[in-house]
């Protein structure tokens, strides 16, 4: 078993706490995923399996989707509903429909975005959420993020706002949600979270935990020539299949880039030509 699946990950898990489950229930040694999603979070994880975890480093990159639950009015110091209240706005005013979709849209673009004291990138060598816990304040420099689509899905027209939102890696929800709410002249958290969508996977096509043990498998793995389907392939002879598998760089007056590697249309592997050469990259 080699590939993808796309697990719909359940509150409470950590992202290594579902890729520990992928590996006892399959019994595959090489198992890891293409990105962190809080325990607190729901939704689409992508896990890679067997030799699939050598293409990791193609699919950090991806746009994501997430549905995100805003509650307006009180802040904590987490961001998020794991956290405790620390600030309340008694003169919170519920604001109407139009300047929610107004200000959501505001959002969309490149901006930068200061990453929650409550996180994992390190500062350093130690975690932001180590310096919160100690209690020591530290220097967080903003990063670059893009949000290509932003939408109201459910306003209840109290204090909570479900807004929809497709955003580049390194976006932090909880940190959207509070520059949402500072907008709208509050304060805010973010009370729930689900993705939806990383790329091309699917919520629609995740299975559960559950799943493991009561459906083939096989038949939920997309393969790593499907994964690199949309890449333009290239066919080798056997006598320049095996140049190329011993690290040989082959010419090849093609743009540089990702491609399938072929032979007598047997899918080998991956190989990345640049400068007009192409050389091994990931082997099946």
């Amino acid at each position: 078993m080699d590939g993808l699946i796309i697990i719909n990950k359940p509150k409470s898990y950590t992202s290594h706490d579902i890729v520990n489950v992928v590996r006892k229930k399959l019994n595959i040694k090489k198992v890891g995923h293409t990105g962190t999603l809080d325990p607190n979070a729901t939704g689409v994880l992508p896990i890679l399996i067997g030799t699939g975890t050598k293409v990791s480093k193609y699919l950090v990159e991806h746009e994501k989707t997430y549905i995100a639950t805003l509650v307006l009015g009180k802040k904590t110091d987490t961001g998020d509903s794991e956290g405790n209240i620390i600030e309340e706005d008694n003169n919170f005013v519920n604001s109407n429909k139009e300047k929610i979709e107004s200000v959501l849209k505001s959002f969309i673009g490149k901006q930068n975005q200061t990453p929650p004291i409550y996180s994992a990138i390190k500062v350093d060598g130690k975690k932001l959420y180590e310096y919160a816990r100690d209690g020591k304040s530290v220097d967080i420099k903003p990063r670059e993020i893009e949000i290509s689509e932003i939408a109201l899905e459910n306003y209840n027209n109290r204090d909570e706002i479900v807004f929809k939102v497709t955003c580049s890696k390194g976006t932090y929800i909880r940190t959207l949600c509070e520059d949402i709410a500072k907008r709208l002249d509050t304060v805010g958290y973010m009370k729930e979270l689900q993705r939806t969508k990383v790329n091309e996977f699917d919520i629609k096509d995740a299975i559960t935990l559950e799943d493991l043990d009561n459906v083939n498998i096989e038949d939920k793995i997309i393969s790593i020539e499907n994964l690199f389907i949309n890449n333009e392939k290239i066919d080798l002879n056997n006598r320049k299949l095996e140049l190329f598998l011993n690290g040989v760089q082959l010419t090849h007056d093609l743009n540089d880039g990702v491609y399938r590697i072929y032979n007598n249309n047997n899918f080998i592997g991956l190989g990345i030509v640049k400068d007009k050469l192409l050389k091994r990259d990931i082997v099946i």
